[in-house]
This record gives structure tokens, sequence and C-alpha cells, in this order.
């Protein structure tokens, strides 16, 4: 392979620091060819590279800010004007040196961080072809996907799917390492400048790693010549429509999510990972109160070992758990759910100000929630379920409540929720930048405001929910400041008194509403 090393670093920062970063990273330095950077940070690179007789590559920042990155940095796109610059010029000059023009690069060293700078490597790696196969195996593909398997160097895929080809001398195959994610990068990368296939079970874009393959290479650098899915041909052994039918996958997953979607009457399928997920399947129906849900496991769909049954012992690794969902339980799917939902030590956004929240904050599919001062986490929780490609982050100072927010979160099905325990502002330091930011504890200590508003996206919304005095009085500056909107909710509860029924109010909430 031939590495390309990405660097960003502070003003000021010298090459040593640089290079033990480095040396830290990679076994050995034999296979780097080329530093690559921002161009204001070129000397550096050259101060770097010129010793081993390493090429220089810089690069300007508008370019490199068009590089989709993992982990974009919003006090880096502030500073320098692009939210990444070791990732994103590592992949550029990798892709540039790989000899195919704009083509394929991938990250072997992520982003390395040390107090004054910053390296990431990167390879070329070459364009791939996905193929989906069925449980009928070879003889069940189109002329296509038969063609791109014979005329392949290589073919990745799983011990069971490698098993489905007919046998040959002419060709590398090569089975997935456990685990996959972090090793296929160098997999690829060693393979460049041979034609490479790819098998995955069906449809490779649907739970397949089609997609992990576009997002490492770009959709460009993938071809996909799908199969039927096994959820498709499920939903036609059961006569169920596609577009009526909730799907989770539990590969590679927490099967928690599946509790999300347990209502009355509603189906549901789940995509094994292994024979044991139909016993995980029963235990949650049971937990939540969908124990007497039909529950049917389908095995094996479309090669000759198919079979359907009810029996979650006699299952094979190779399966899909459909769900009728039958039980009185299940949790709504608008924002303000019961307080009772929620582990809590008093530390909770009550459901009539967590309604008027999630409204302020308005959840859109595939955006990131900064959840500061999290309490019980309710708030990152309900902007989760508003969708399944909402994304939240929430951040907690005290261990225990940290530990009940993930707590909550696994039990009202989004256990994708990342947790951060630490105080604000200091722990915001890394996180990916947010779309929306609600603070919900902590706002009056020093720096939070301006990191938060600092870390958002243009057109993100800040909400505030303040109850102290404290807290209000800087509200109020900062609305005056940055304008928004501010509105009071003051909600009363009937409860009893003595004999009879009174109305006893919660503290007053002042919230503010911004939009940067």
């Amino acid at each position: 392979m031939r590495l390309v090393v990405g660097i960003g670093a502070r003003t000021g920062t010298g090459p040593a620091e640089v290079l033990a970063l480095l040396a830290e990273s990679l076994s050995t330095l034999d296979d780097v060819v080329a530093v690559s950077t921002v161009d204001t940070r070129q000397d550096l690179a050259a101060a770097v590279a010129h010793p081993h007789g390493w090429q220089v590559v810089a690069f300007p920042a508008e370019e490199l800010a068009s590089v989709p990155v993992s982990a974009p940095s919003a006090r880096v796109a502030s500073a320098i004007g692009t939210p990444s610059v070791a990732e994103s010029s590592a992949l550029v000059a990798a892709a540039r040196m790989g000899g195919v023009g704009a083509g394929a690069a991938v990250l072997i060293v992520g982003k390395r961080s040390s107090s004054a700078a910053t390296i990431a490597v990167a390879a070329a790696a070459p364009e791939v072809t996905v193929v989906g196969i069925g449980a009928d195996g070879f003889a069940g593909l189109s002329p296509e996907g038969r063609t791109t398997i014979a005329t392949a160097a290589v073919v990745f895929g799983g011990p069971r799917q490698l098993a489905l080809l007919p046998p040959t001398e002419q060709q590398e195959r090569i089975a997935w390492p456990s685990p996959l994610v972090p090793n296929l990068p160098r997999l690829l990368a060693e393979r460049h400048g041979k034609r490479v296939c790819v098998l995955a079970s069906g449809d490779p874009m649907h739970y397949g790693i089609g997609t992990t393959l576009v997002r490492l290479l770009g959709a460009a650098h993938v071809k996909v010549v799908p199969q039927p899915s096994s959820m498709a041909l499920a939903c036609a052994r059961l006569g169920w429509a596609v577009e009526d039918t909730e799907i989770v996958s539990a590969v590679g997953r927490d099967i928690g999510a599946l509790r999300r979607y347990l209502h009355d009457r509603r189906r549901v399928l789940v995509l094994g990972a292994g024979a044991d997920t139909p016993a995980e399947v029963w235990r949650i129906l049971e937990e939540t109160g969908f124990g007497g849900s039909v529950v049917t496991i389908l095995e094996e769909l479309g090669g000759p070992g198919e079979r359907m049954h009810h029996d979650p012992a006699a299952a094979k690794a190779l399966h899909i758990v459909a769900i009728e969902c039958r039980g009185a339980g299940g949790v709504p799917v608008v924002p303000g759910l019961p307080d009772g939902q929620y582990h809590s030590d008093g530390q909770l956004t009550k459901r009539e100000i967590r309604a008027v929240t999630l409204a302020a904050l308005g959840p859109r599919p595939g955006e990131l929630l900064w959840d500061i001062g999290a309490g019980s986490g309710s708030i990152a929780v309900e902007w989760l379920r508003a969708h399944p490609a909402c994304r939240a982050i929430a951040v907690e100072r005290d261990p225990v409540r940290a530990e009940r927010v993930t707590g909550n979160a696994r039990r009202l099905g989004v256990p994708g929720l990342e947790v951060v325990t630490g105080a604000a502002p200091g722990a915001l330091d890394g996180l990916t930048t947010p779309d929306a930011v609600f603070v919900g504890g902590g706002f009056t200590a020093p720096g939070v405001f301006e990191r938060c508003w600092a870390a958002l996206r243009p057109g993100g919304r800040l909400v505030v929910n303040a109850v102290t005095v404290e807290s209000e009085r800087l509200v109020a500056e900062l609305h005056a400041r940055h304008g928004g909107e501010l509105t009071r909710i003051a909600v009363n509860r009937a409860a009893p008194v003595g004999g009879f029924l009174g109305w006893r109010p919660m503290l007053p909430v002042t919230q503010w509403v911004v939009q940067k």
C-alpha cells in the first residue's frame, strides 16, 4: 500500500510532535509516500516530509470542506474554513495518487489527536461491485451477477456465501474477518488495482454490506447488483404488505430497538443475527406486554432448506422472525410520554414541558441533537423516537444519572443514544456538529452558551429551559443580543387538598428558542 498522512495542527506546532503521533499510529513508516494538509499548513507538512523523502500535497480549505468525514469539527471549521484537515486531505491525496483521478480512498488510520496536532492515514482503494446472492446460490443469480463473480480477481464474502459459489482456482476468495468494519479499509486498500466483487445476502442495500461500502468509498465507486431481500421474501410468504410492515435488524445492532415498534395489531420483521435471536425476541415481547403475539420463524428463505415454524429453540442461524403484535402495551409515538415511563431521581423534564420543548426543537430525519444537562435523558430519548434516522448525544456530568439515561433509552427502544459523562463545556469537545441543541441544566456555567452557539450548524436551533432566577437573567441578556423567542410556560396539575381537589403548580419555565 502507498499511504498518505494527513496532518492538521495549531499554529506553532513543530514536526516532532506530528512524527511522534504518527509513530504511535503506524507500526512502520515504510509505506508512507506523501504528507497532505490544508495550504495554510504547507510549511509544517514540508518539515515533516522532507527528511523522509515524502511528497507534500496541500489543498485549499474550500476543497477540503466538501469532503464528507465521520466527525467534522465546528471549531476547526470556524478557525480554518473546513471542518476537517487531516482526514479530508489524506483522502483526497490518496485517491489522486492511486492513479484513479478523483477515485476511491479509505482511511487506514482514523483521526488521532494530541494537544496540538491531528493526523489521519489514507490509501487508494479499488472500486467494488456488490452482488446480492440468495439461499438458492449461484444458480439463482442474474446473468450480470454470475458474470461479475466469474470475472473478478478477488471475491469477498461470508463463509456461507462463498460456499455457494462453484469452485475455481482463478480468483482470490476471502472470508470476512471479525470484526469486519475496522478491518475493511485495509482489506480493500491491499487489493487496489484489482477487480473486486463483494457478496451480500439478497439486497445489499437493505441492512447489507452495500451501505457500509458506499459510506466508506462513496456511491460513485460502488456498483450494486441486487437480489430480492429476505424481508421481501418473508412478506411474500406471509402475505404481508411491505409498506405496512416494520423492519428491525439484529445483525450488528441492538435488538432493543424492537421495543419502539411494538403496538397492538402491528406487524414487525426482525432480521436474525443467529440462532439466539428468536429467544431474545420472545423475552422482549414478554417484558413489554406483548407475550400473546403471533410469532413465526422463517428460515433459509428461497433455498432448498426453507421452512416456517414457531419454535425458538429449533431456530437455525439464517432466519427472520415475524411478529403479529397482540398486547395492550406499546409506547405512544408523539412527544410528551408519561413521566412514569422514565426512571428518574427527580431531574426530569415533565411531560407537558417536554412536549413543548420537542416541538420547539423540531426534530427532522437524520438530524443530530445535543442534550446538555440530560438528567434522565427524556429530551434526547423522545428526539430519537421522532424518526429512526434521528441521532442524539446526551451530556450528563453525574455518572449515576448518565447510566440512568442509558437505561431509559434502552427501555424505550432507542439504544443508539450516545451518552457522554462529563460537564459542559469541556465535555463537548470533539463531538459531532449538532443540528439542534437543548440545554436543560448547567446553562449558567461559563462558556456553555458560547461553545454551543459556535458548534451549532447555520440554521440550527438552540432551546434553553430556564428555571432559576440566574438562568432566566442570562437567557434575557442573550435574547437581547441574539433575538429568538421567549415563552413563559406554567403548568398546574390537579392534586388532592384534604378531601378536595386543587391545583398544584409546577415550577414555571422560561423557554428561549433561537435559530442560528
